[in-house]
């Protein structure tokens, strides 16, 4: 039987990842770095080699790495890595390569971080902060507006090109995590600004929301690049601080509000799943926050019990 090492197999999965499974490039490169960890480690060993001692020892190594800024690695970090070789190992089994069951490998325990979100008077005032009267300041309201009405991803959001969005529908499809298709529905105040700020605009860029600073700014066209991820988790922490809110507030954060919005006002925790474009509902039930408290009220109004005489 001919002899398989991992960097052959990594290889053959990457390439599966991508072909069949039709990963995004950014998740491709995530993976390929996990597991080129593990040869950092072990060397290029034979496939059958990797085993739950080897295993074991390599998660070891990770946690005494460490970062640039902690001696041990975050538990999170180093369950990447074990997803990545977990997602390898099914791949390995289903072309009855020797390798071990994936299922032998369990993950590090996390605590849950605690969500953060923004009342309603902390989203007018976040709102208020943008100068609309620059056409940055319009691009940034639409952007603040757009992210708590639809809860979309910052990824999914600078990925929105003009054509994708449709204002009188006020609804369009996004493609998320793992290349999902999903609907997403934005309220009125959310389109009218869009639209204000679309009007706005003299170029003809494809983006939806262009970047108007910087020195690479302008493409080969004389069009405006699209703005990235980064630059919109700025200009969001830029505004909180503006608008005097103390918690930490990023583009996720946002998308906690609209979550959290939604059920407090009585959605259902399924269609909230949807709508974030969560593949699991454990995913959504981070926002029991919102749920618990809601449980007396629930019980109160719809349980049936006698009444004290």
């Amino acid at each position: 039987m001919m002899v398989m090492l991992f960097s052959k197999a990594k290889t053959d999965f990457l390439e599966y990842l991508e072909i069949e499974q039709n990963r995004s490039q950014k998740t491709i490169q995530n993976y390929d770095h996990y597991l080129t960890r593990l040869i950092d480690y072990a060397g290029d060993v034979k496939l059958e080699a990797i085993d739950q001692e080897l295993v074991r020892k390599w998660r070891l190594w990770l946690n005494r790495l460490g970062t640039n800024t902690a001696d041990e690695m975050q538990k999170n970090t180093l369950n990447y890595h074990l997803i990545a070789l977990r997602s390898f190992l099914k791949f390995c089994n289903k072309r009855n390569l020797p390798a071990m069951a994936p299922d032998k490998i369990e993950l590090a325990r996390t605590v849950r971080k605690q969500v953060t979100f923004l009342s309603l008077e902390e989203v007018e005032r976040l709102f208020e902060q943008p100068d609309t009267s620059k056409i940055t300041g319009l691009r940034d309201r639409a952007i603040l507006e757009l992210l708590f009405s639809s809860g979309l991803r910052v990824s999914e959001l600078v990925g929105l090109d003009r054509d994708h969005i449709n204002l009188k529908r006020r609804e369009f499809m996004v493609r998320g995590k793992g290349q999902k298709d999903r609907p997403i529905f934005i309220s009125a105040t959310a389109a009218k600004w869009v639209d204000h700020y679309l009007q706005k605009r003299e170029d003809t860029a494809k983006p939806l929301f262009a970047r108007y600073s910087g020195s690479k700014q302008i493409d080969r066209s004389g069009n405006f690049h699209r703005l990235t991820a980064r630059s919109v988790q700025r200009l969001v922490a830029r505004y909180a601080l503006l608008a005097g809110i103390t918690k930490h507030v990023s583009p996720h954060t946002l998308r906690h509000s609209f979550a959290t919005d939604l059920l407090m006002n009585g959605g259902d925790l399924r269609a909230v799943q949807a709508m974030l474009g969560h593949s699991n509902i454990s995913t959504t039930q981070i926002y029991t926050h919102v749920t618990d408290p809601h449980l007396k009220a629930v019980h109160e109004k719809y349980h049936r019990h006698k009444t004290d005489e």
